[in-house]
């Protein structure tokens, strides 16, 4: 059997096995299985992403508990303005800064309000994504569990065709099998493609002197794709 023979031999049954293949990838235990898992993993980045908020309201609210405080005491040394009025002071002047003192406590207890609302609303998200977390653990147990089943029930035709696989790839040159597996290994399928028209399937025009090359079964490789071109 020529090298060209095998390759094509080769193919077929590797196509068989690419079959099952897409058959495990597209089914129903292998979707539901990436979805609990891609949720789990978007979870954790959400989460990640919540605890840095968290971390930046709990000082944002502390700094302003701290001004509360302050402007609580600045307060506090007015409320004898008889007494600073009758010891010669300005009342207007006092009453002045009383008043914007307790502007400025207005507006950080209505920006302290706004965090605390914040960090309400985060809590609940928190809460929410961790139940939704744990059903996509228990999803993704369940299905990970379905799906080994059903590769175990394709597992003998799987291991069957790999072994006449490896026993074709014997008497195929070991450079030409790497290329192949390369090429499997990109996705691209069928690797060995027929010339039609002067032409890979990729559309790259072979020269004459090229498609000279192939009579008697011998096999180029495309310069464009990287298949192996043969002429039927």
């Amino acid at each position: 059997m020529s090298v060209l023979e095998q390759l094509l031999e080769y193919q077929k049954k590797d196509g068989a096995l690419r079959k099952i293949e897409q058959e495990l990838a597209s089914s129903e235990e292998r979707k539901k299985l990436v979805q609990a898992r891609s949720f789990m993993k978007n979870a954790e980045t959400r989460i990640a992403a919540q605890d840095a908020r968290a971390v930046e309201l709990k000082n944002l609210r502390d700094q302003l508990v701290l001004r509360v405080e302050e402007i609580g005491h600045g307060l506090a040394e007015y409320s004898d303005l008889d007494e600073m009025v009758d010891g010669g002071g300005d009342v207007s002047f006092y009453k002045k800064n009383a008043l914007q003192l307790q502007e400025r406590l207005r507006a950080i207890k209505a920006e302290l309000s706004k965090i605390l609302a914040e960090i309400e609303s985060l809590s609940a998200e928190y809460k929410k994504l961790m139940e939704q977390g744990k059903a996509a653990n228990k999803q993704a147990k369940e299905y990970g569990d379905r799906y080994k089943a059903v590769q175990s029930a394709r597992a003998p035709e799987i291991n069957a065709l790999n072994a006449e696989l490896a026993k074709i790839a014997e008497g195929i040159p070991k450079e030409t099998m790497e290329k192949y597996k390369q090429k499997r290994s990109e996705n691209v399928f069928p690797v060995i493609v027929p010339l039609t028209g002067g032409m890979c399937v990729c559309g790259m025009d072979l020269s004459l002197a090229q498609q000279k090359k192939l009579e008697g079964g011998d096999v180029i490789e495309c310069e464009h794709c990287r298949r192996f071109i043969y002429k039927a």
